[in-house]
């Protein structure tokens, strides 16, 4: 295959070089791997690669040779105190000798060797394999939730969805039930439904309205909620409901709702709350919450009649192009809205208070009962909307454009507004392929509830589902402390301020295993091997983000790296790591598998770090060996 002039700098496996069968990550057999290896050229010809030893890094024979004490063995005892000192499996808890001895049973089970003289021991290459499995391994403390749920809930991120119902894109796709259940089984919180009147206007149908969506009906949307709500987590549900519905419909919201969550249903006794109740003091319960149905027209534009939107996608706004762009630099957005900045900050908003007044003021008194946490824009300019009530909690949804302009110039206000109350980001209504925004513009300034689309795919997804991988993956995120903090001279954190460095991420990318596997042999090159490189990076605020990238492997299904990158970090506690895997191509690079996680969660050491695919899916096989270090 034709190679581009001047690609990074190659490494070539031997031709001679060959994975021993039983090696970490081996093909199992000679006459697989001689499969593995054949490719055709032209008609006529074959092209035979020979799969390449995957060697155990040096790094893992040194850390091999320390805890065994310089003997080609390691027991149980001695594998123990490798845990100990690296924060391994069970290492701090009273499982630890349990956990030695699983390990070492695990591996030489695995391995199909049997101990010597009657003393289970792992070798070098057993150790090796140990290191490289993603369940003996992992890369973070994900099994358990650590952080202090007994805080109101303005103190945490919350796992966000936006159009929760929609199976695609946002003008023309189908409405259902199917996202809001895949949505809770990976853990998000919010889930927000569209009301609208059936064409019968007798019941209530969910879809995106003035669009051509297909309906879903509103019971079968709160069954699957109230099945699926704590399966992935048990902390509290919140449905925010975009109302449009007429007073004698609400009511019947009212009946539908006590009717499928019964006690599960949290409302408050009070008409208005002065502190929202913790995570903890909530779990199990299902909360609503509501929004003004203008912000509806506010953020699409009206209809799409007004719009002179068809339903088909310009050039560059189909569904792929979008999901595997770069995610925007959150300063070039701050910069670029300050640039550009109008009287949307001080003008009165477009929002006709008295109109809101009376339709809630028209509302049942049982539907306005049950909703908790009550969402509003209150008369004013939007710098007017973010100033807080002493006597009440309320949250305000912002588009991310609107976010951007007042954060350019008030972002203190904004990190000011969530200590109590809560904030609500969601795409801008251009977005008709259900792509997303920067997180972090959000995040950064403390806004809780950062809307997402997660039927679509993307850059943006995936530092998402990576940052609520956090705590256990229950979908609440305890705000670090400076988010929450105000200085004696009413200062709060200021993300655009020079900040100094508190740690240093040090990442090491020894190999990669897995893809012969999941991918056909042609996959990635009809006429050889795969050449594959990795990106690494850090996602978080402007002065830590950055992606770098190794040199690229050829010829190789089993390419090893040992490349080390330097991040310092001014935030650590909400930076996340970014891990992508391409293969070298002339025209386009090929994809071969990402991850993000959360740097705070990071185990320090060699781990193992499982691959996932453009959607979010797990590859059964795909992985990396890497190592942490934090200095």
């Amino acid at each position: 295959m034709e190679r581009k002039n001047s690609p990074p700098t190659p490494t070539r496996r031997g031709a001679n070089e060959e994975r021993k069968p039983g090696d970490p990550g081996g093909s199992g057999g000679e006459a697989e791997a001689a499969e593995m290896g054949t490719y055709k050229c032209c008609i006529f010809f074959t092209r035979r690669f020979a799969p390449g030893e995957a060697s155990t890094p040096e790094d893992v024979r040194t850390l091999f040779s320390r805890f065994s004490g310089g003997t080609p063995y390691m027991g149980v005892d001695e594998l123990r105190r490798y845990l100990a000192a690296t924060g391994g499996p069970d290492a701090d808890g009273d499982g630890e000798m349990d956990a030695a001895e699983r390990i070492v049973d695990r591996i030489l089970q695995g391995r199909s060797r049997t101990p010597r003289f009657g003393k289970p021991a792992l070798t070098v290459d057993d150790f090796h394999s140990f290191l490289f499995s993603e369940e003996l391994n992992p890369p973070i403390r994900q099994a358990k939730v650590h952080h202090d749920m007994n805080a109101p809930l303005s103190h945490y991120f919350i796992y966000t969805g936006h159009n929760s119902y929609l199976t695609g894109n946002q003008l023309s796709s189908d409405c259902s039930d199917a996202p809001i259940i895949k949505a809770l089984q990976i853990g998000v919180r919010v889930i927000e439904l569209d009301m609208w009147p059936n064409s019968s206007k007798d019941d209530i149908d969910i879809l995106h309205g003035r669009t051509l969506t297909a309906p879903v009906s509103l019971m079968k949307c709160l069954t699957s909620i109230k099945e699926y709500a704590f399966v992935a987590s048990p902390y509290p549900v919140i449905i925010t409901l975009e109302d449009h519905l007429t007073s004698d419909l609400q009511a019947k919201v009212a009946k539908m709702v006590l009717e499928v969550f019964g006690d599960i249903l949290y409302y408050p006794e009070s008409k208005h709350l002065q502190e929202f109740p913790s995570p903890e003091a909530l779990k199990g319960r299902v909360l609503l919450s509501t929004k003004p149905p203008k912000e509806y027209l506010e953020a699409k534009g009206g209809t799409m009649k007004d719009r002179g939107t068809e339903t088909k996608f310009s050039k560059g706004e189909n569904e792929e192009s979008a999901w595997g762009r770069e995610v925007p630099d959150i300063q070039d957005e701050l910069q670029d809205a300050n640039k550009h900045q109008d009287d949307l900050l001080y003008r009165e908003r477009d929002v006709d208070e008295d109109d809101e007044k009376k339709a809630r003021k028209n509302a049942p008194l049982e539907y306005k009962h049950l909703i908790t946490i009550k969402a509003g824009k209150p008369k004013g300019s939007l710098v007017d909307a973010l100033k807080s009530d002493p006597d009440k909690v309320r949250r305000l949804s912002l588009s991310e454009q609107e976010l951007a302009k007042v954060a350019a110039r008030h972002g203190p206000n904004i990190v000011s507004f969530t200590q109590r109350n809560l904030l609500r980001i969601y795409p801008k209504g251009t977005r008709f392929n259900s792509s997303n925004y920067n997180p972090f513009l959000g995040w950064v300034h403390g806004a809780q509830m950062v809307a997402f689309n997660m039927q679509g795919y993307g850059r943006a997804l995936w530092l998402m589902n990576g940052f609520y991988k956090a705590n256990g993956g229950c979908g609440y995120v305890k705000k670090p402390d400076f988010l929450m903090q105000t200085c004696p001279d009413g200062k709060v954190f200021d993300p655009t301020a020079d900040l100094p460095v508190k740690t240093t991420l040090k990442v090491k990318v020894y190999m990669g295993d897995g893809w012969q596997q999941d991918f056909k042999q042609t996959h990635f090159d009809s006429y050889s091997p795969p050449d594959f490189y990795v990106k690494v990076g850090i996602a978080g605020v402007p002065s830590d983000s950055t992606m770098k990238k190794t040199r690229v492997v050829e010829d190789s299904w089993v390419p090893v790296w040992e490349e080390q990158f330097t991040f310092q970090l001014t935030v650590p506690e909400i930076a996340l790591l970014r891990v992508e895997v391409h293969e070298y191509d002339v025209n386009e690079d090929d994809f071969g598998g990402q991850t993000v996680l959360p740097v705070s969660e990071l185990w320090p050491g060699v781990r193992t770090v499982p691959l996932f695919d453009h959607q979010g899916v797990k590859f059964k096989s795909v992985k990396l060996l890497m190592s942490f270090e934090f200095v």
